[in-house]
């Protein structure tokens, strides 16, 4: 392989281009900030002068924040038109509409397209121990696969239709966000009966609710600990109204999704989109009157 075109460095893009360096692939880098690229140069990558530099290697991948930063870098910039690249891997979490129309446009231009977006914070990213949800044409899931290789520890491949692995990434991520908004509502109930909030999150975690969700979301609300993010609440926002849009779209109710909606809004207009989603704990507890 000649070289892997890598786009987009923000906070899971540089841990995933690292594991990429470190399995021994030529890196090539664009970022709309630039001391993210020299600081991944700094590890060993390659600084594209353009965009279009990236497209010209035969594998691309891209970590970009939505449908919006998508469409605006890729779809709609005409980069695609001279693109010499054989399969564009995007591990975005975007919407089922848009990776259908993603497909579309990569198609016409004769560029394999492969949804890909991931399952797990920065740490997991970096211990290249990722899940990751694959989905795409047999061929051009055969040129991403030694790709994603280093960065998980098991692809999960749901087919041709890239929708499909987003709307998987959509509802784990909509699962997610209901887990921390109960372990929030939670945390204030019993904080007010003046109940140890580390103590109860150790009771759930050793009990009833062990594994990596309770325990990590738990231990940031009773610490208060909600910098730097792993999941900002903003793209939590993001990813709920994605899966109440993909649930629109075949006239399904999520309840539970507008309930969690609103509470991230909540927290959002309260300044704290950036903070991890775990800040749910701090709406709870402004709603207790603490």
């Amino acid at each position: 392989m000649d070289g892997i075109g890598f786009v987009g460095l923000g906070t899971m893009g540089r841990p995933i281009a690292r594991r990429l360096l470190a399995a021994g692939h030529r890196v090539v880098v664009w970022n709309r900030s630039r001391p993210a690229v020299e600081e991944l140069c700094g590890d060993g990558a390659e600084a594209a002068a353009d965009l279009a530099e990236v497209f010209r290697l035969p594998v691309v991948m891209s970590v970009l924040s939505d449908d919006a930063a998508v469409r605006s870098l890729i779809l709609d910039s005409g980069v695609l038109d001279d693109a010499e690249c054989r399969v564009h891997v995007n591990l975005a979490t975007v919407s089922a509409g848009f990776a259908a129309e993603a497909e579309q446009r990569h198609t016409q231009r004769g560029i394999g397209y492969v949804a890909a977006p991931v399952l797990g914070r920065t740490d997991v990213a970096a211990a290249g121990r990722l899940n990751v949800l694959a989905a795409g044409a047999p061929e051009a899931l055969d040129l991403a696969r030694p790709v994603l290789e280093p960065l998980a520890a098991r692809i999960w491949e749901l087919g041709t239709d890239p929708a499909r692995a987003n709307v998987v990434k959509i509802t784990v991520n909509f699962l997610l966000a209901a887990a921390v908004e109960a372990t929030a509502e939670a945390t204030s109930l019993v904080e007010s009966y003046g109940v140890d909030a580390a103590a109860f999150v150790e009771l759930i975690g050793g009990t009833l609710f062990p594994g990596p969700v309770y325990g990590t979301y738990g231990g940031l609300m009773a610490e208060q600990r909600y910098e730097p993010p792993g999941f900002t609440a903003r793209l939590g926002l993001k990813d709920v109204g994605l899966a109440l849009s993909a649930a629109q779209r075949r006239d399904l109710a999520l309840p539970t999704g507008s309930l969690v909606r609103d509470a991230l809004l909540e927290a959002v207009a309260a300044g704290w989109s950036e903070r991890d989603w775990a800040t749910l704990a701090e709406v709870a507890r402004r709603r207790a009157g603490r």
